[in-house]
């Protein structure tokens, strides 16, 4: 079974492909994968389960209030919008790239504050 600290790795790793490829949708689904399964790897290691947007959400804010330099809910807004972006294909490739870089960020800090 893939847990989510592998799906998180796997799909950062495919990103920097896809963007090559200037596949933004399918990059920006990536990101917004890689955020998503950050946060469910934090949350399985507290032996809670994350099955909704608004439980994943959630459990964001509560990150956010115990670790408010990691500026996860800005990140989460950003991987909101690439997940709009996937569906939506509407964010020039600058835009994708910037949110990318917080999106990353904001995991890399995570990681090293909560390892997963």
């Amino acid at each position: 079974m893939t847990t989510y600290a592998e799906l998180n790795r796997k799909y950062l790793r495919e990103v920097d492909d896809l963007l090559r490829k200037h596949d933004l949708p399918q990059a920006s689904e990536k990101l917004w994968g890689a955020f998503v399964d950050a946060i469910k790897a934090v949350a399985e290691g507290r032996s809670q389960k994350l099955g909704t947007h608004r439980s994943i959400a959630q459990f964001v804010l509560t990150l956010e209030k115990e670790y408010p330099e990691l500026r996860l809910h800005d990140a989460f807004r950003h991987a909101e919008a690439l997940h709009t972006n996937f569906f939506e294909d509407q964010l020039p490739e600058e835009s994708v790239r910037l949110s990318a870089e917080v999106v990353r960020g904001a995991i890399e800090r995570l990681r090293s504050k909560v390892p997963f």
